[in-house]
């Protein structure tokens, strides 16, 4: 059968206010989330008849190698399965682009592509109820990546609030080649316990313009920026070699990193600013990209220099 395609969108956090550790062990975010133009490829080919219940995984790409043991891919087909057993599942291939344990939710990205694409091979046999039900049991940033779109994400994560009219511009991302896990980054931070529930605020409309972008981001900044520079000091190379770029506005890291960007006012500038960095850092991961609707990417994701 002709295999179905999706993208595992980048998700950067261009916010991330750690309000307090909860009582069930998670911390409590309030966290500004866009999607880059680039991301996983995530195939699917669909098996009816006797075969219906076939399920397996190629990886391929450059950071194939870096995926060891259980995949979220195949997580989120078997919990599919297990609660509509009816559905019909089938060979996926990832290829793999995005770097792992980079901040970039790419992990979470796959699994949420993967869903899509079992909607779509099962017309009508998981709803987006359903769908979204599943995210949120897979892990706290699958429900954001399931409609890839910005969002204000709240609780851990998992409870995501569209923002109005976020406006299209360029990003910059840069990765030192070095992998940092979450749980470490969260184990560093020591937040103390959450005081009180949080007080809910109305999310921000941007109108579309990319100032009113950078006032809402420039002071709610990181809160895992320090903790992530302790255990990994490259990204504050990183951090300082994205600042010093013509056109860049706003550098920062991205969730629990070690891959940090940085935003312009567009694609073009941003092309031109990772090419510079390029020539500069031949051993980093770099790409420019667009962000807001990555579905709508112009033009479409580059990556000057690809480290695998």
């Amino acid at each position: 059968m002709t295999a179905l395609r999706d993208i595992a969108w980048a998700k950067l956090n261009l916010t991330l206010e750690v309000l307090g550790r909860r009582a069930d062990g998670f911390h409590e975010l309030n966290s500004l989330v866009a999607f880059a133009g680039l991301g996983d490829t995530v195939e699917l080919e669909p098996q009816d008849g006797e075969f219906r219940d076939a399920l397996d995984l190629r990886i391929e790409g450059p950071f194939a190698a870096a995926l060891d043991g259980a995949n979220l891919i195949i997580e989120a087909a078997e919990t599919a399965k297990a609660q509509s057993p009816g559905l019909a599942l089938g060979r996926f291939r990832l290829f793999k682009i995005l770097p792992v344990a980079a901040g970039l939710g790419g992990g979470s990205a796959d699994a949420a592509a993967a869903l899509r694409l079992i909607a779509r091979a099962n017309s009508g046999g998981l709803s987006e109820a359903a769908a979204s039900g599943l995210a949120e049991r897979l892990g706290s940033d699958v429900t954001v990546c399931l409609t890839s779109e910005p969002a204000i994400i709240t609780g851990r994560g998992e409870t995501v609030t569209p923002v109005r009219g976020f406006p299209s511009c360029g990003v910059v991302l840069a990765n030192p080649g070095l992998p940092l896990a979450t749980v470490d980054v969260y184990g560093a931070l020591n937040a103390p316990a959450l005081s009180a529930p949080p007080r809910p605020s109305a999310p921000p409309d941007f109108a579309g313009d990319f100032d009113k972008l950078l006032e809402y981001a420039t002071p709610r900044g990181n809160d895992l920026e320090p903790a992530a520079m302790r255990l990994v000091p490259e990204v504050g190379t990183v951090l300082a070699a994205l600042r010093t770029l013509d056109g860049a506005r706003l550098a920062r890291l991205s969730g629990s990193g070690p891959t940090c960007f940085a935003l312009f006012a567009s694609p073009r500038e941003a092309l031109r600013a990772a090419t510079a960095l390029a020539q500069c850092q031949p051993d980093w991961w770099i790409a420019a990209s667009t962000l807001g609707d990555p579905k709508s990417a112009i033009p479409k994701s580059a990556i000057p220099k690809s480290k695998g």
